[in-house]
């Protein structure tokens, strides 16, 4: 049993928090937002992700896990310190490190003897030494900083961080790599590795891999476009590029662009990055132009559709979270999509599982919301499928046909069968396949 403690309950803190309590760790998660650590103190959870209620009620319970706003409380007695702090892009697209290294630099004040200090944030190369630093001008106690990033998949983190495919790990010190060996032993049981590394290379290591998967879902996207001119279908290409086990399955969805907190954001730090070291990611570049084109693909076929005039013209949109088992908005081509109609001039009505009150504080009152997907439905002049979510894959079609004015589907993920739909009736028009009317 190790004493954590974890600075910052967001996305990452929250599901590190409670992952390591789960496996009998005594953890307390650090928050200067006194309404929502007393929520957390109460069991409730300020985020949506599937399985990670019944974890985070179970240890409340147990007293594993426990909450303060208080740091000095919160790191006293802990063997660990997670940093687990926003990293948001700068209006120059680099990491801005100022709530880590405030963070730091208090630390060095209240550290009475040694603490392994954790980059769990997505951070920039170098970010270990800057912290080492920032903690080490205010004090004399020993202590070492790790580089330790997640790779948790929203709406599936639980089981990412529980049955991790790998654990990277990026330190010098031998001390810091037993104290971090023993806190993860029980979570790769099975046999997957847990991977020793410098700090540098621990840091780009996470930036490399989400680099990498947001060029393979922009690639795929681009081929899709490339299909709708030559008339090849999308579906076929990407089974016989990912029968390769070279390239893999996995990341080859064509859709409406990648969307999220760590694709957008991660790949703009590493180009960002690049250029402070003079060096030109020139791959990424595009990656980030064809992705940002990508999220209103849908637009132009929208508007030939109707002949440019959607003034007035009621769209239903299913889906308004960046992807499917989650809440979070950050990036959503959703968003871009919502823009694009409203300035035409149509009017809205959206309808998602989990992420309506979140668009609601950004978009307001500009769109109506529904409170299932059907009833979003009624007298629209065409629906917009934006997320994948479970419930939308096999839905009632009849029910959509009786709803709609007319039988008319842009979808941004790919949801159906062509064939089914050509028998359906329906004008049906979607990523790199053909417009079935």
């Amino acid at each position: 049993m190790k004493k954590i403690a974890v600075i910052g309950t967001g996305y990452v803190g929250l599901v590190t928090g409670t992952c390591f309590a789960e496996t009998g760790n005594q953890v307390i998660c650090v928050d200067i937002n006194e309404a929502k650590v007393e929520k957390m103190r109460q069991g409730v959870i300020p985020i949506y992700e599937p399985h990670l209620d019944v974890l985070f009620e179970r240890n409340i319970k147990a007293g594993r896990l426990t909450f303060t706003t208080d740091i000095v409380e919160g790191v006293k007695d802990a063997e660990i310190i997670f940093l687990a702090l926003p990293t948001p892009p700068g209006e120059d697209g680099s990491a801005d490190l100022s709530y880590i290294l405030g963070v730091a630099d208090h630390l060095g004040k209240i550290i009475t003897d040694y603490k392994v200090v954790v980059d769990k944030s997505t951070v920039p190369v170098g970010t270990a030494e800057k912290v080492t630093a920032a903690i080490k001008a205010n004090s004399n106690v020993d202590f070492d900083v790790v580089s330790n990033p997640e790779f948790l998949r929203e709406g599936f983190a639980v089981d990412d961080f529980m049955k991790p495919d790998r654990v990277v790990i990026g330190t010098s010190s031998e001390r810091a790599k037993k104290v971090m060996e023993q806190l993860y032993k029980p979570f790769v049981r099975q046999g997957n590795p847990i991977i020793f590394m410098d700090e540098k290379s621990a840091e780009l290591t996470k930036y490399a891999a989400n680099s990498f998967l947001a060029t393979k879902i922009t690639f795929m996207n681009e081929i899709a476009n490339f299909c709708e001119l030559v008339g090849a279908d999308v579906d076929k290409v990407r089974i016989g590029v990912g029968s390769d086990d070279r390239i893999g399955k996995r990341f080859l969805f064509p859709g409406i662009g990648y969307g999220g907190s760590c694709f957008p954001k991660d790949v703009q730090a590493l180009v960002k990055s690049g250029k402070e070291n003079n060096f030109s990611f020139q791959i990424l570049d595009a990656v980030m132009k064809v992705n940002e084109e990508q999220k209103t693909v849908l637009i132009p076929k929208i508007k030939n559709y109707f002949r440019g005039d959607l003034k007035s013209k009621k769209i239903a949109i299913w889906g308004l979270a960046f992807k499917p088992d989650t809440d979070d908005i950050r990036e959503a081509p959703a968003l871009y999509i919502i823009d694009e109609l409203l300035s035409l001039g149509a009017e809205i009505v959206a309808y998602d599982p989990e992420a309506i009150e979140n668009v609601k504080g950004i978009v307001g009152d500009k769109i109506s919301y529904s409170n299932d997907e059907y009833s979003a439905l009624e007298n629209a002049d065409a629906l917009v499928i934006c997320t994948e979510w479970g419930i939308f894959r096999n839905p009632d079609f009849d029910k959509i046909n009786s709803l709609l004015k007319d039988r008319v589907i842009f979808d941004g993920r790919n949801l159906f069968d062509l064939n089914e739909m050509n028998e359906r009736g329906f004008y049906y028009s979607s990523i790199g396949r053909s417009i079935i009317s």
